[in-house]
């Protein structure tokens, strides 16, 4: 289930650490920086990480998201026409900007059962600000659609298994995942990268494993892929964490934040 939708961020414990959170990611990026292998694509997404007026609620995750490890691996780089898929409060989209910045884009493409009232309206107006290259774009959740051979690059995080998921409380009707990833495909140019984060679920009928823990089989999320014509690139254990019960919902106290969670890299053949 979309995160935006259970809460908003408080910000006001985080913030008390803000300071150090800024001061480590600035010291990661320095550190990084003398490093043999620091090529520009790998600068440019410290960089974005290490942004001083990234919100202190948004640094507080990193350490959890390794988002400029997961970046590099899927292999965003400066200048690419990107997207974020169910963005949330825009966690990737602001780091994906500075990446992409100043001649590329991102295109946060949100739900509009998701849509916030006027604090999330604020949220994202900030976001914009700090980040101009970011524009938030809202379709029906059911029917997502975009021009043709729009993005190099898109991410989904965290939010692929909720194509499984109905909810009568978040207006999210039953949506068939085949026509959501054929949508995709057509979106993305040739050779264009789809990255794919979801917390790990174990095999299984995936409706009612997505109802009860909200996590989904990788074997599924590659399968739905290779369907519709991706080919799957790579894939990482960065945020792998043995240790989880893949039998408990991601929200159970003790392992939210710190679910086993899998990265996919796919891609679209340059031979369409």
């Amino acid at each position: 289930m979309n995160r935006t939708m259970l809460a908003l961020f408080t910000g006001s414990a985080l913030a008390l650490g803000g300071g150090a959170v800024l001061a480590q990611s600035q010291a990661d990026h320095s550190a990084h920086s003398a490093h043999a292998e620091h090529t520009p694509q790998v600068h440019a997404i410290h960089a974005a990480v290490a942004a001083p007026d990234r919100p202190a609620e948004a640094r507080a995750l990193d350490e959890g998201r390794k988002p400029a490890e997961v970046l590099a691996f899927l292999g965003l780089k400066p200048g690419m026409a990107a997207a974020d898929l169910i963005p949330g409060e825009g966690y990737w989209s602001e780091i994906m900007a500075h990446v992409v910045a100043p001649s590329g884009s991102v295109a946060a493409l949100q739900p509009q059962q998701f849509r916030g009232g006027e604090a999330a309206d604020a949220a994202w107006n900030a976001l914009s600000e700090r980040a101009p290259g970011v524009s938030l774009v809202h379709y029906p959740f059911e029917a997502f659609t975009y021009q043709a051979s729009s993005f190099d690059f898109a991410i989904m995080s965290l939010n692929y298994h909720d194509l499984y998921w109905v909810s009568e409380q978040y207006s999210v009707p039953f949506t068939d995942p085949d026509t959501f990833v054929a949508a995709l495909y057509t979106s993305m140019k040739l050779g264009g990268i789809v990255g794919i984060i979801d917390h790990t679920g174990a095999p299984g009928d995936t409706r009612e494993g997505v109802d009860k823990t909200h996590r989904i089989d990788p074997a599924v999320v590659r399968a739905d892929f290779e369907r519709a014509g991706f080919v799957l690139a790579d894939q990482s254990d960065l945020l792998a964490n043995p240790d989880d019960d893949l039998s408990v919902s991601v929200f159970a106290p003790g392992i939210r934040g710190n679910t086993d969670r899998f990265v996919m890299k796919f891609v679209k053949p340059a031979a369409d």
